[in-house]
């Protein structure tokens, strides 16, 4: 009998390891790969206030999005199985950055994309406006750096020293009163909470004089804002959890039709992908194939694509029987006089 017990115990012990190996393996597991699937197709309405801008809009323009998983086995699996799911190896996307630099890279392309599309709104609607700095924002943060463990990706640096910093210019000029192996107070917000951190400065070589000066040893980019001469023309975006540049063109339609007099989307559901910048001009984007299907499914009758992206674009939007119409644009005035044209929607 004591034999017969302790064999299913064995066993018992021996199929809990076997389920947890399975377990690690199928969920946990870390594997070289990401998917990419239809995302969302979100309105941009809600993101975007223009002071004293025009409120009505009787349809819509949506932003698209493409979703990215980190892969484990059973998410390869089921891929197998989803004609719009892409695998893809992560070094292909990530290069050499970690997920935390990864992330806090697309956050600084979002906040580009905003800046240039309200720049591209401006000059659109003939406002006048300046770009005023904001903040510094720490980008990536090398693995080598002696300070690595005090910054981290994502971080705004708010002062050194006390003194506030807002662009490169003026950390450049507190930089110059320091020396290398100086020890510098720094004060960073990092996910809403205030951190203070003791740093020692280090040598950085300019890339262009080659001349070497102190520095944090981190990689910092400078966020901006832009103000009209108007403050009715104010423009504020609220927080959202979207990433990266290609929202650029809807952002800007979107806060061309609030500082304009007017209904732009005449009624119709509009999606679209493409970035932006100040004079306008659209430029292509990943995913295309992917935003496509997001569109559809959330019912838009009309999608901008830039013209470099429309072959993909066409190509996926006729695999999947789509009676949403595809405009290629070259730039934002492509768009806003294609709206111009249409009949309001009965």
């Amino acid at each position: 009998m004591k034999r017969t017990v302790k064999a299913s115990g064995l066993k018992v012990l021996l199929y809990l390891v076997i389920m947890g190996v399975l377990l690690y393996v199928v969920v946990y597991m870390p594997t070289p790969y990401l998917i990419y699937q239809p995302g969302s197709a979100e309105n941009v309405k809600p993101m975007i206030t223009v002071e004293k801008g025009d409120p009505v809009e009787e349809g819509t323009f949506m932003l698209t999005t493409v979703s990215a998983s980190y892969a484990n086995m059973a998410l390869l699996f089921m891929s197998a199985f989803n004609s719009n799911a892409e695998v893809v190896k992560k070094e292909e996307k990530l290069g050499e950055q970690s997920k935390e630099e990864y992330a806090a890279t697309q956050v600084f392309y979002m906040n580009s994309s905003q800046s240039l599309a309200m720049e591209a709104a401006y000059n659109a609607a003939g406002i006048d406006y300046r770009i005023v700095p904001d903040y510094m924002f720490i980008i990536s943060v090398p693995e080598t750096s002696v300070n690595k463990d005090y910054f981290h990706p994502g971080d705004k640096l708010l002062s050194v020293d006390g003194k506030k910093a807002s662009d490169n210019e003026e950390l450049a000029e507190l930089m110059s009163e320091k020396n290398v192996g100086e020890s510098v107070e720094v004060k960073l917000e990092r996910a809403g909470h205030l951190v203070t951190e003791q740093v020692k400065l280090v040598s950085i070589k300019d890339d262009e004089t080659g001349a070497e000066r102190p520095g944090l040893g981190v990689m910092i980019a400078t966020m901006q804002k832009i103000e009209p001469e108007n403050p009715d023309a104010r423009i504020t975006f609220a927080d959202t959890n979207i990433g990266g540049p290609s929202a650029g063109l809807m952002f800007s339609l979107e806060i061309y039709n609030q500082l304009t007099p007017g209904d732009l989307t005449k009624g119709y559901r509009v999606a679209g992908t493409g970035t932006i910048n100040k004079e306008g001009t659209v430029g292509p984007i990943g995913g295309v194939k992917h935003k496509i299907v997001a569109a559809h499914q959330e019912g838009a009758e009309l999608f901008f694509v830039p013209s470099k992206n429309y072959d993909e674009a066409k190509a996926k939007a006729d695999s999947i029987g789509t009676a949403m119409k595809l405009i290629p644009v070259d730039k934002l005035q492509d768009a806003i006089q294609h709206m111009n044209n249409l009949p309001p929607k009965e």
